[in-house]
């Protein structure tokens, strides 16, 4: 039908790279991905000021902008796409009822009257779950009538130590289902990083994708100038789907969705200035203003560790004895007292939290100062629930003697197994006590 098909056409609903994913996915899942995601009214003037052939849009953020915008574009074909960071857009349903997040209008005061539905109200496709994601903004661009659909992407692939363009003649659909039901449809081409593209590379890709050969060049063209700025970006996956060849016959870009390195923000400052903090959990804001490594997890206990493979295990032995780690959280080497104050500010933001198990394996990292910011954020912050300290390395006989001078209910344990038995039990003990709906008062022992 009519709408299905204008949902392929306008939005690229699925990526084989992790573009717009229709499936849906675990909270934690999504949070796990610690690549930049921009909107896409964003990805697509990235590829306007390369060079690539994108349809005429504009963003608007309010329902009389985005009526004065589409005045603007002239077209009375136009579509209005709620800019909000999750797949499957176009079958998702609005607070207030309005179907679908990608939607066709054949004038300005439609565009109106579509846009004041979506904008300042949540979405809720199958990728945001109930949580829903808040829509800000709406994209505006004229409606193309493509002839043909084809799906391109470049990503880092492994097992090619580099880069590699991804193309297929099945475009507009979800790229998973054509990889699983017929893998030959898809084209691989891997790029020497230090050479880069070269033009019979991206011929051969456009030759093996079925451009007619009329096109074949200006396809390639569009792939070179994609590669350019998939590494002057240093993106980690670039994703267009559909690219197309439109009723006019010419190469056009409908759609984009690029992943950038977080690595990389230290020299792309422009890029990571359009972040949308309203699409992302607050916790992982907070996170990155303290310079902490910070996952949110669905368990009840409340992790701060030093460097990430540390930190992994500690949750793993969580596991082992029979608990469930509520985050995973790397204060890093050089943390400071404030960070690790930080650093428990978000751990008791999650609710669920039950008893906290600080794990410091300290090389480069002093005990003390760890000590120290642990007992200054148990008493700034109140903090009611049992915490488990494990310290080991640099002053660690300081850090103990610090921890117990305090009057603070912090328990100490040198061996990391013990500890974890024990948060373990405390945070069912915490869990009984909220289900009976009891206070408890947790006493050290003389």
């Amino acid at each position: 039908d009519r709408e299905r098909e204008t949902d392929r056409q306008t939005e690229g609903e699925t990526g084989l790279f992790g573009g717009h994913v229709s499936q849906p996915q675990p909270p934690q899942l999504q949070q796990q991905q610690r690549n930049l995601s921009l909107h896409e009214y964003m990805s697509i003037g990235l590829l306007k000021e390369a060079g690539i052939s994108v349809p005429e849009g504009m963003v608007a953020s309010s329902s009389e902008e985005a009526y004065a915008v589409a005045k603007q574009i002239g077209s009375k074909d136009l579509v209005v796409k709620a800019q909000v960071l999750a797949g499957g857009r176009g079958k998702g349903t609005f607070e207030g009822g309005l179907k679908g997040g990608v939607r066709i209008v054949y004038s300005p005061e439609e565009a109106r009257d579509i846009s004041s539905q979506m904008i300042g109200r949540k979405l809720y496709t199958k990728q945001t779950g109930e949580a829903g994601r808040i829509c800000n903004q709406v994209f505006i661009c004229e409606r193309r009538y493509p002839r043909r659909e084809y799906y391109f992407a470049i990503t880092m692939e492994r097992s090619y130590q580099g880069p590699v363009l991804i193309g297929s003649s099945q475009g507009g659909v979800n790229i998973e289902d054509v990889a699983a039901e017929n893998p030959d449809a898809i084209v691989k081409e891997p790029i020497d990083i230090a050479e880069g593209i070269k033009m019979e590379q991206a011929v051969k890709v456009a030759k093996e994708m079925g451009f007619p050969s009329a096109l074949v060049n200006e396809a390639a063209e569009n792939m070179v100038k994609l590669y350019n700025l998939f590494i002057k970006y240093d993106a980690s996956m670039l994703e267009i789907n559909p690219m197309v060849e439109d009723s006019s016959g010419v190469v056009m870009c409908m759609d984009a969705k690029i992943n950038f390195d977080s690595n990389a923000e230290y020299r792309q400052k422009k890029v990571f200035e359009m972040q949308d903090w309203t699409q992302e959990d607050p916790r992982d804001r907070q996170a990155a203003k303290a310079d902490l490594n910070y996952i949110g997890l669905d368990g009840t206990i409340g992790c701060l560790v030093n460097g990430a493979g540390l930190a992994m295990a500690t949750m793993d032995i969580i596991k082992l004895h029979g608990g469930t780690p509520a985050n995973f959280l790397d204060v890093g080497g050089g943390a400071t007292a404030h960070q690790v104050t930080e650093a428990f500010k978000l751990i008791t933001s999650d609710r669920k939290v039950q008893a906290i198990l600080v794990n410091i394996f300290g090389g480069i990292m002093r005990c003390d100062v760890i000590a120290q910011g642990i007992i200054m954020a148990v008493r700034d912050l109140d903090l009611k629930i049992p915490i488990v300290v494990r310290l080991q390395g640099t002053r660690v006989d300081d850090a103990k003697a610090l921890i117990a001078a305090s009057p603070l209910k912090i328990l100490a344990c040198d061996d990391l197994d013990e500890a974890a038995k024990m948060v373990v039990k405390l945070s069912e003990i915490v869990s009984l006590a909220k289900e009976a709906q009891v206070d408890i008062t947790f006493q050290l022992p003389i």
